[in-house]
């Protein structure tokens, strides 16, 4: 049998008590400065190495670690900074294209201009300095963000380059940097990580037609100089991601592919590459394992079996070696060491590799640090778990199994084994009242009581909204004073009544900011809420929270999913006195606001052992019952929130609508209970979302909002070769900004939308929720908002449109 190594793919940045989040909004907020910041962090940066080789990891990744993100760092080090930045930003083109918020571009915002372009003024050695780095990412006065989406089928968002007009060039050898690092302060002679250059330009936006291929020709002698570098300084691996190889691979791509790596290997002939896939089965594996390198990493975990289907069917190329992906890499439970040996063995009998590097199927930077801080969670549960670290040593084991005998760690396997049976015999995973209920769901897909078109009108009537009434998404700021009051109760340190106290006082002070801004469609705040899925983790049957099980979610952004380990079902109503309360204090409809069953189910570290659409549906039967509480205590409007189902999109096409049948099944089940009066709302977040205009639309919710201001207002594009007819609100400014919106901006991105979408049906909103902004952030913003809404208005008035919208939704 081959002889096998243990390798990592990538670690976590955030630290385990989010150490790194701490420093980069320290430096945000003006305590640190870029020097104590980059000190800082690279004092993490070598804990996680020394953490990774102490957990017996022979093959440890370097230049993982990103100050805000991975795909973000391989622009830069490629010198790919858009245009509007760096002096394209007073251009007749920038002008045309660029959403930036100066607007008119009159002398004063020009001026403003000018000035931010100067933190893109490259320094002696061609890099750009951090001021242009999270310039880039979140935004400044001037200039908008780049656009940010998910990075594949996960909740972490990455940053997409923005190509137009651009020529590449080398601005830092940056793997090189942090290979020298880890050599020279530790000793340990890293594999640098590197996104790979058709993964890159496959996820960009702005490339002109036709220069896709001269985008890549430039690009590969800078990659190979990257390469030489580090074969010069010593490094033995690379790792170069390759993700996009599990999407579809045209015969064009495979081209490309082998012109990429073929001047690779003339460039750095002693440098060995991994070329690494990753969350799903690569499409061309026959052509793929070809391809002039030593090793090619594989997903055996989120593969749905293709690819040791392929294994065992072509068998592997002698010459390479094999990075198996066995651990599961996006999720945190305990692997049975003894399924994973057996998967193991028949991967060696298939492939037969030069070597096998047995490593997880994606890099952690997914899953949380260490389950050692989870001493509160209960054993049975605490035992099931799998968090970085866990993993490595997983892999440690099956390595020293493979290559000594599993005799060698029968200790340890047994231990595995025994733990996983432990919790699949629980009675929380065998609860015969779910079962029950599940099995009286009827097959067809579940309806409302009458059409849309039905429900309009009477909603209408008993809605006397505006045109282009305005709302928010619903959270609203979560302040400091917010933070210390749930932490004060938490700890005992507040009684429920004192808490309730502020909660109230909160949400009443909120209504009354809403009305004065006058927003037409008011939300209570969702100040007791710590995250939109943790929050009803803490309440649902068959969920339990985590002390530190924190992710990454975008920038500094982290989240900490509850663990979905049981059956689930609703033992209380979960939102209703807060939602009540709201809508005692206003005349306006107040929002109840949900998270629904597919986010529930994408943003848990969800149980492994039953078929999604299963715990999904078991979701949206406890949410069923929320809904009708909801609406019997007199909420007549109710978002169920779902802006993980794009996310959750299979990579494979094939595989799309089975999945998307399952989501509006889910969906349904839990909207559909209610009068026609009632108005069923639903947010979707940044996605491509034209691959699923049709399952937005068949989850029949009365009015929909999606994320577009990022988007620049591309978003609309998904909507003007078909018909949607319901009613919808495409996020208008965008709040993962500190920068404050211009009028000129938000009608801009309205109009555009109102191209295609009739005034009738259209909403005006922000495009997520505003609980991460500040309270002097988010009262201008929206007030903004309602002025460029009654601007619209008056603007359809006067063009007599108003009163010729007559019906919602026309052909578009």
């Amino acid at each position: 049998m081959s002889q096998a190594k243990s390798s990592n793919l990538g670690y976590p940045r955030i630290g385990e008590k989010r150490e790194w989040k701490k420093l980069l909004e320290a430096h945000w907020s003006g305590k640190i400065d870029a020097a104590e910041l980059e000190s800082e962090t690279k004092k993490l940066r070598l804990e996680y190495l020394k953490k990774q080789r102490n957990l017996q990891t022979e093959l440890i990744p370097v230049g993982d670690f990103s100050l805000y993100d991975h795909v973000l760092d391989t622009a830069f080090t490629f010198g790919l900074i858009p245009q509007r930045f760096t002096g394209g930003a007073n251009t007749a083109e920038h002008d045309e294209n660029c959403n930036c918020a100066t607007g008119s571009h009159d002398e004063e915002a020009a001026a403003s201009a000018d000035a931010e372009a100067k933190i893109f003024a490259p320094g002696e050695n061609g890099a750009y300095g951090l001021d242009a780095y999270f310039a880039v990412a979140r935004g400044t006065k001037a200039f908008a963000a780049s656009p940010m989406t998910k990075w594949f089928d996960t909740n972490y968002h990455y940053i997409v380059p923005e190509l137009q007009g651009l020529t590449p060039k080398l601005t830092v050898n940056r793997p090189l940097a942090f290979y020298l690092e880890a050599k020279e302060e530790l000793g340990i002679d890293g594999k640098p990580v590197i996104v790979g250059p058709l993964t890159l330009l496959k996820l960009a936006r702005g490339i002109e037609e036709g220069k896709f291929d001269t985008l890549l020709d430039q690009l590969i002698p800078l990659y190979a100089q990257v390469l030489k570098e580090l074969s010069e300084a010593g490094a033995a691996w690379v790792q170069i991601d390759e993700p996009i190889l599990v999407l579809e691979t045209s015969d064009e791509d495979i081209a490309r592919l082998n012109k990429v790596y073929a001047a690779f290997r003339a460039a750095a002939p002693e440098l060995n590459i991994l070329l690494q896939t990753y969350f799903e089965s690569v499409s061309r594996y026959e052509e793929i394992v070809q391809l002039p390198v030593q090793a090619i990493g594989l997903d055996f975990v989120h593969d749905r079996g293709r690819n040791l289907a392929a294994l065992e069917q072509h068998g592997f190329p002698q010459d390479k070696i094999l990075g198996a992906g066995v651990i599961d890499g996006r999720n945190i439970w305990r692997s049975d060491l003894q399924v994973k040996l057996d998967l193991l063995g028949r991967i060696q009998q298939a492939a037969q590799p030069k070597e096998l590097f047995v490593q997880p199927s994606s890099s952690l930077l997914h899953v949380p640090v260490t389950t050692r801080s989870e001493q509160a969670l209960e054993s049975k549960i605490r035992d099931g778990l799998s968090f970085a670290d866990e993993k490595l040593t997983e892999i440690a084991v099956l390595v020293k199994a493979l290559n000594e005998g599993a005799e060698a760690v029968s200790a340890e396997i047994a231990e595995s084994v025994n733990a996983v049976a432990a919790l699949n015999a629980s009675p929380e995973r065998n609860d015969e009242s779910v079962r029950d209920a599940l099995g009286k769901l009827d097959a067809r897909r579940p309806e409302r009581l009458s059409p849309y078109a039905v429900r309009r009108d009477v909603q209408a009537k008993h809605w006397p909204l505006p045109l282009l009434p305005t709302t928010t998404i619903g959270s609203l700021p979560q302040t400091t004073e917010v933070r210390q009051a749930r932490s004060k109760w938490k700890k005992g340190e507040w009684n429920e009544e004192q808490y309730v106290e502020f909660l109230h006082a909160e949400t009443e002070r909120w209504i009354r900011i809403q009305e004065e801004i006058g927003i037409d469609v008011l939300v209570h705040g969702e100040f007791e809420r710590n995250d939109m899925v943790e929050y009803f983790g803490e309440q649902l049957a068959g969920f339990t929270t985590s002390g530190f099980a924190w992710v990454q979610s975008y920038g500094s952004r982290c989240v900490k999913p509850p663990i979905l380990y049981g059956d689930v079902k609703l033992l209380s109503p979960m939102t209703v006195t807060e939602s009540a309360y709201a809508q005692s204090l206003t005349d306006k409809p107040v929002k109840g606001m949900l998270t629904g069953p597919i986010t529930i189910y994408n943003w848990s570290f969800v149980r492994d052992d039953l078929p999604r659409s299963v715990v999904q549906n078991q979701i949206a039967l406890a949410l069923r019952s929320e809904v009708s509480a909801l609406e019997e205590a007199g909420i007549g409007m109710i978002q169920v929130d779902e802006p993980a189902l794009r996310e959750g999109l299979p990579l494979k096409p094939e595989d799309w609508q089975s999945y998307l049948d399952d989501a509006v099944y889910a969906f349904r089940a839990s909207t559909t209970s209610v009068q026609d009066e009632t108005q069923i709302h639903t947010h979707m977040c940044y996605a491509e979302f034209g691959d699923i205009i049709q399952a937005i639309s068949d989850l029949d919710a009365d009015v929909i909002s999606i994320e577009a201001a990022r988007s620049h207002g591309d978003l609309v594009t998904a909507f003007e070769d078909g018909t949607y007819d319901k009613g919808i609100g495409l996020g208008v400014f965008d709040i993962h900004s500190p920068r404050l919106p211009e009028q000129s901006e938000i009608e801009s991105i309205a109009q555009r939308a109102l191209e295609v979408l009739d005034p009738a049906q259209f909403w005006i909103n922000p495009d997520c929720g505003l609980k991460t902004r500040r309270e002097e952030e988010v009262i201008p913003s929206l007030k903004t908002m309602v002025a460029s809404a009654v601007a619209l208005r008056e603007q359809f008035a006067k063009a007599g449109a108003a009163g010729g919208a007559g019906a919602a939704g026309g052909s578009i």
